[in-house]
């Protein structure tokens, strides 16, 4: 079973992906690919999103996840639907115990020490961020490493291209998310080449 921290592994970091149409699913996925970014996370967002993740985990070298997981229902939907992990914007007991009943590796959403302490005290090491920027950001994980110097990071939630570099740059931080990679005006157009363009930039940073 694929481990989340090994998601890390893949590149610096995780487009945050919401698919409106089932069309562009496949052709978006292979855009990312070609680009060197490998593990994709779709949210549960849109009413074709498990169709898109069924269709995108599909494609060679694709690591498909599902994103906004918040209910034992979402966990077994992505698992039937061929992801490979999952990602929460909160932590629940519920939700854990959901995704090891499923064999779904899951990344936890956190934004405070208290829930730090919950997913770590339920075996979680390697937590999401959520929403970075918002809460705290680059401050709130330099902070969050004192008190546990044994957890790592995903920070998601308002990092760009060009603010990617101070989260990665943290020695508690693998991997970061980010929406930037996809736009939806690139997606509407089918410019797939710029996404492969904005995969190669998101994926030779480094920290």
């Amino acid at each position: 079973m694929l481990e989340t921290l090994s998601l890390a592994s893949h590149g610096p970091v995780i487009p945050v992906i919401v698919i409106q149409r089932l069309e562009d699913a496949v052709p978006l996925a292979e855009a990312l690919v070609a680009g060197g970014v490998r593990v994709l996370e779709v949210t549960l967002r849109t009413p074709v999103a498990l169709q898109a993740m069924e269709a995108m985990a599909k494609v060679p070298g694709a690591i498909v996840g599902a994103g906004t997981l918040r209910s034992p229902a979402d966990v077994t939907a992505a698992r039937n639907a061929g992801c490979q992990f999952g990602v929460s914007p909160g932590y629940t007991d519920a939700l854990a115990s959901a995704c090891k009943s499923e064999g779904l590796p899951l990344l936890p959403g956190v934004s405070t020490a208290s829930e730090v302490m919950q997913a770590n005290a339920a075996g979680f090491g390697f937590l999401k961020l959520f929403p970075a920027v918002a809460v705290g950001g680059v401050n709130l994980l330099k902070a969050l490493s004192g008190p546990f110097p044994d957890v790592a990071f995903c920070p998601t939630g308002g990092i760009s291209l060009e603010t990617a570099p101070q989260f990665l740059k943290l020695p508690n931080v693998k991997v970061c998310g980010g929406s930037w990679l996809t736009p939806q005006d690139a997606i509407d157009a089918k410019d797939w080449k710029r996404i492969t363009q904005l995969a190669a930039e998101a994926a030779a940073l480094r920290a």
